[in-house]
């Protein structure tokens, strides 16, 4: 979630219920901390605790250093990205490449741990390749070497995040390690929630892209495992209409209004997917640059849509009137023209008897 999931974004979704918002990926080599990117990431959200960094990197020294620099900087946790497919991120050795190096992958959580003097959870695919699942052996090096818990990710490296996420590997995991496991890929609904945790016995989910145009997602998992009925996953537009303005309003403030308007493009176009003129907005508010134009478009975007759903419920209605209409007709009709069965020569004959 590099580039999605930055202080903005993991406030609102800390509002709607997430409980751990782990901080956009952020690279161990502390000498480049000092970049406005990464003082960015580094930057803690205001409505949720605790703080977690997120490191990735290859050298374990340098990731026990970035952990002790990240917990001085008041991470309460730090995760260790072991999950990232990315190739520039493969290439150094770091992210999912290190499931190719169980050693290293030891001499990482050792060092991290000892370092860190805070929590330290890591997060894994199930391995590299189909040929190398490798996921329970890395979990129980992370269990053996202090990890607190580690999240798990049910696609190899070589899957990316294409095909369907399986949760086998994930449920051998839990059953192999006393640390907390939990559950992620593909969970995009509070039934996929129950169901990945029924059959890993996993102790929690993390949701990722899901929450994409959707933080509400985490409000709708709390409703239903609290009541433990399936809940209408439909806000009004009124409520995603000023969900999103409050989005879009916290993004100016972080970044400054001239990348905060680039950054908001993507988070609207994702909000637009669950709308139904969603296309035609995006195509508009892709070549805005000003925020005053990106508000204007998102309040009249939400207005028509309003409208026309207005429209359709009248359409609905009076196609109902209609229908209604019709069939009481047809009933006056049959009540009018009611069949009566006589007998004819020997035969059942029917003979309508009609008004006098």
């Amino acid at each position: 979630m590099a580039g999605i999931s930055d202080a903005p974004f993991r406030d609102l979704c800390a509002r709607f219920g997430a409980g751990l918002t782990p901080s956009e990926m952020i690279t161990s080599d502390t000498a480049l901390w000092t970049t406005r990117k990464t003082r960015l990431r580094l930057r803690a959200h205001k409505s949720q605790r605790p703080e977690i960094v997120q490191i990735a990197g290859y050298d374990p020294d340098m990731m026990a250093s970035a952990a002790a620099e990240a917990a001085s900087l008041g991470a309460a946790v730090v995760d260790i990205n072991l999950g990232c497919p990315a190739k520039k991120v493969c290439r150094r050795a770091a992210g999912s490449a290190l499931l190719k190096e169980p050693q290293l992958v030891a001499r990482i959580f050792a060092r991290v741990v000892a370092a860190a003097g805070v929590p330290v959870t890591a997060k894994i695919r199930t391995g590299w390749c189909a040929e190398s699942r490798n996921g329970l052996d890395i979990a129980r090096i992370a269990e053996d070497n202090g990890v607190a818990a580690v999240t798990v990710h049910g696609r190899t490296r070589a899957c990316k995040f294409s095909g369907q996420a399986e949760y086998e590997t994930i449920r051998r995991i839990k059953r192999a390690v006393a640390i907390p496991v939990i559950a992620n890929g593909d969970i995009d609904s509070a039934e996929k929630a129950r169901a990945v945790l029924d059959y890993t016995g996993a102790d929690g989910v993390m949701i990722g892209r899901a929450a994409r145009g959707r933080p509400w997602i985490f409000a709708e998992l709390r409703k239903h495992f609290r009541c433990s009925t399936t809940t209408d996953e439909n806000l009004s537009l009124t409520s995603v209409r000023d969900i999103i303005l409050e989005h879009l309003d916290s993004l100016y403030r972080f970044y400054g209004e001239s990348t905060g308007v680039r950054v908001s493009r993507k988070h609207l176009a994702w909000y637009a997917e669950h709308q139904a003129g969603g296309r035609r907005f995006r195509q508009r508010v892709m070549a805005v640059e000003t925020a005053t134009e990106q508000l204007r478009l998102a309040r009249e975007f939400f207005a028509d849509e309003a409208h026309e759903a207005c429209a359709e419920r009248e359409r609905s209605r009076g196609e109902r009137r209609a229908d209604k209409n019709k069939h009481e007709t047809i009933i006056k009709k049959e009540s009018q023209e009611k069949e009566i069965q006589v007998a004819v020569d020997g035969r059942q004959e029917p003979v309508l008897r009609h008004a006098h």
